[in-house]
């Protein structure tokens, strides 16, 4: 019998949510996302010292403030970490716009724009990148300009209806509805546990699943931010889930009949909501869980993106 693994790649599209090249040359998925957090840990191994003194090198040569450089160096390995996964994977790389830019719908535009410009210079054509934003407000926005211009955005941080509603009138290529950590508010606020049948993260995906689904639209949904197997295996059909290594291999390592629960033929019909900003605003408000899982994981892509350009600083100051 195939692992589980093998008989969810035949249903969904296989990403993996890692920077570790081996474990990509290893499981083989489709496509790989990264955020701050997975460049900066992918960064501290042995495989990327010399393109972290490559970026050093390149940093002193350029003119400018420091902090300027210090961010297009971090820019500059976000990129390198990206490449390599480009260089491993047949389909697309995501590749996030600096978190302390989530409510900054112009700056968000450039950065995107530039990600863009960075990755063609090393010869990755744009149809293999996915320009990254937090799902707010301005991020949206921002999306909606770049995918005008042929660049495709993933939507992160996505955690209610209003998030993936308003997205979805913004054209966006595809959106990353979090699993686990919608888990987590749920586990705290209420002490409960939850089977894979219950779990709220599982149950807002397929809630969005099923509206996108029911009224045509086709941005991708992709689940992410998994806790574990179980999750996974409860959005299986979705069009793609966004996976670490760890679960990875956990499927891998499974056997037993995987069952499909998510299918475009069978989706539970959802009219269709028009959201403008006033509407995004009160309703996400109104949802507890996603205003502070929202703030929160904005709170600590910021974090280490300040440890990476701190540890640039630092790299640049030791090298004068």
């Amino acid at each position: 019998m195939t692992s589980k693994l093998e008989q969810l790649r035949a249903m969904t599209t296989v990403v993996a949510d890692t920077g570790d090249i081996e474990a990509v040359r290893r499981l083989k998925p489709v496509d790989c996302t990264t955020n701050p957090t997975i460049v900066l840990k992918a960064l501290g191994t042995p495989m990327f010292s010399d393109t972290v003194a490559e970026a050093i090198r390149w940093g002193q040569s350029q003119g400018g403030n420091r902090e300027g450089v210090v961010s297009a160096v971090a820019d500059r390995l976000a990129i390198s970490v990206g490449a390599a996964l480009a260089e491993l994977v047949p389909g697309r790389v995501s590749t996030e716009v600096d978190a302390d830019l989530s409510f900054d719908t112009e700056a968000s535009i450039a950065k995107g724009r530039e990600i863009i410009k960075a990755y063609e210079a090393r010869g990755i054509t744009r149809d293999r990148i996915l320009i990254k934003l937090a799902s707010t407000w301005e991020g949206i926005r921002a999306a909606e300009v770049l995918q005008k211009d042929g660049i495709d955005c993933n939507l992160t941080l996505l955690f209610n209806k209003a998030q993936a509603i308003a997205c979805a009138d913004a054209g966006v290529f595809l959106i990353s509805p979090f699993v686990g950590r919608i888990l987590d508010w749920h586990v705290k606020a209420s002490g409960k546990t939850f089977t894979a049948e219950e779990d709220p993260g599982v149950l807002s995906v397929r809630a969005i699943y099923d509206y996108y689904k029911s009224n045509g639209i086709d941005t991708i949904v992709m689940g992410a931010s998994f806790r574990n197997t179980g999750e996974i295996e409860a959005l299986a059909g979705c069009d793609r889930l966004t996976i670490s290594p760890a679960l990875l291999e956990e499927l891998d390592a499974a056997e037993g009949t995987l069952e499909r629960k998510l299918s475009p033929e069978k989706v539970a019909r959802v009219s269709p909501v028009k959201i403008d900003e006033k509407a995004f605003r009160w309703m996400l408000n109104e949802d507890a869980m996603a205003t502070e899982k929202l703030s929160e994981g904005i709170r600590a892509f910021a974090k280490d993106l300040g440890s990476l350009r701190a540890m640039i600083d630092k790299e640049l100051k030791a090298a004068a």
